[in-house]
């Protein structure tokens, strides 16, 4: 099973049949926005209410292991746009039975994903207009934004543009306006000082134990990191596109989410903060600023639709590319004349349309359900991603070294480390009573899909030694 298909060779590959409409200002900002949604604006909160101030830690570790892994992928998508981006580079790494697990690992993940951020958008248009049930509301997205892919690329570029633009546009002004409160700047304010950092039991209230899980309950809202280099195949210069946007986003993303978490820490007690309840609409009222629950719901609301149009791009054009190398049916390789994968939009879309049913049967269970079942997938997911650029790194160095125009930090030593943090956040899912379940549901999920592709493997080779 560790023999890489002839389909994966060369290295340098030849270009996609898909349109090259995405400009660089879109990739940027996918880069940028792309991870920045609700487990941010609200998840957050479960990590404060663990780790207080220490929050701040949990971040900075969480944001370093997928900065590590952003890196990686930006060196090999970089050098081989595809895509199937990381399922290429398993594929070309460590042969079939990588890039078929990996692949269909992480389109499973968007598909239920996306279905479960429709919902969450409905609750929230729901209570804005209580004559339209959730599920219609479910329907009105999907068929939005499965036409919005249908058509030309350069269309979810733009949504993406502008979704991410008020998500990044609503952080800065945030962290802005509570600099000001911090300082005593904002009118019937005084300088807060250190009391909330130093206070309620210190800066670490709930030991190192309390960063631990302050680093299981956030680090996995930096997933959605990977979609961008999934796009850069649709870019009009790839190999250089995709540098520019990791170069840009990785410093600025742990900007964001550990800018948020240190004035939120600051200017409020940890104790005072809930789970599922919104740190940033805490620190709005803290400030007084008018119906700031409504502004967030809004922003947060944007930044769910953003998730679910993102999503969706990036499982079609991964089931596009298991079509191309034989791991997905032929069918779902048909492209429009605008170079769209209209079949495969409408496969990753189908489970989308199906939770509008779900919706009228189960509207709270099932998804708590289906997340369970991928929960800890995306760790599967980065740790072959890792593996990969630790065999790819060196044939690239020796077959095409001009094409190494962003080099993973410290390579090999950084890639290992990142592989161990990866294996240490399992070991603590394993430990932990709230995260087992995530963990063994995912590692079900997993195992059957290597099964599948071992099964597959083995047919192959059967047949070509007939």
């Amino acid at each position: 099973m560790h023999d890489a298909p002839p389909t994966a060779e060369p290295l340098a590959g030849e270009r996609e049949p898909l349109s090259a409409g995405l400009k660089q200002r879109h990739l940027t900002m996918l880069g940028l926005g792309g991870v920045i949604g609700a487990g941010l604006f609200v998840g957050s909160g479960a990590g404060i209410s663990v780790a207080g101030p220490g929050i701040i830690i949990s971040y900075l570790l969480a944001g370093a292991l997928a900065m590590l892994v952003m890196r990686m992928l930006g060196e090999l998508s970089s050098a081989m746009p595809a895509s199937g981006s990381f399922s290429v580079h398993a594929e070309r790494a460590l042969g079939r039975w990588a890039g078929f697990t990996v692949g269909w690992l992480y389109w499973f993940l968007l598909v239920i994903v996306l279905a479960v951020e429709a919902t969450a958008a409905a609750q929230i248009a729901h209570g804005w207009v209580p004559g339209m049930p959730q599920w219609a509301w479910v329907l009105v997205f999907m068929v939005v934004f499965t036409t919005a892919n249908l058509t030309a690329v350069k269309n979810f570029g733009e949504f993406e543009f502008w979704f991410a633009a008020l998500k990044i546009g609503a952080i800065l002004l945030f962290l802005a306006l509570s600099l000001l409160a911090i300082f005593g700047l904002l009118p019937d304010t005084d300088p807060v000082g250190l009391t909330n950092l130093t206070g309620q039991g210190g800066f670490l209230p709930n030991g190192w134990s309390g960063v631990i899980s302050g680093v299981l309950a956030v680090a996995f809202a930096f997933g959605g990191l990977e979609v961008v280099t999934i796009a850069a195949a649709e870019s009009e210069d790839p190999e250089r596109a995709v540098g520019r946007a990791v170069r840009s986003a990785v410093w600025r993303i742990l900007f964001f989410y550990v800018g948020s978490m240190l004035v939120i820490v600051t200017l409020l007690p940890w104790s005072s903060l809930k789970p599922g309840q919104s740190p940033y609409v805490a620190v709005l009222d803290r400030i007084g600023v008018p119906a700031s629950g409504q502004i967030m719901q809004i922003v947060i609301f944007v930044a769910l639709l953003s998730a679910l149009n993102a999503n969706l791009y990036g499982s079609s054009r991964m089931v596009f590319s298991l079509a191309e190398r034989g791991e997905a049916p032929r069918s779902l390789l048909t492209v429009s004349r605008g170079g769209v994968p209209r079949r495969a939009v409408f496969a990753s879309v189908a489970f989308g349309f199906a939770s509008v049913v779900l919706n009228l049967e189960w509207p709270d269970s099932i998804f708590r359900y289906l997340l369970n079942s991928v929960g800890a997938v995306l760790l599967f997911v980065w740790g072959l991603i890792a593996a990969s650029q630790l065999r790819l790194r060196r044939r690239i160095e020796r077959e095409m070294p001009e094409r190494l125009t962003l080099r993973m930090w410290c390579f090999p030593y950084l890639t290992w480390a990142a592989l161990a943090g990866m294996a240490a956040v399992l070991v603590l899912m394993l430990t932990d009573e709230a995260a087992r379940p995530q963990l063994l549901w995912s590692a079900a999920a997993t195992g059957a899909v290597l099964a599948v592709a071992g099964i597959r493997e083995f047919r192959i080779r059967r047949r070509d030694r007939a």
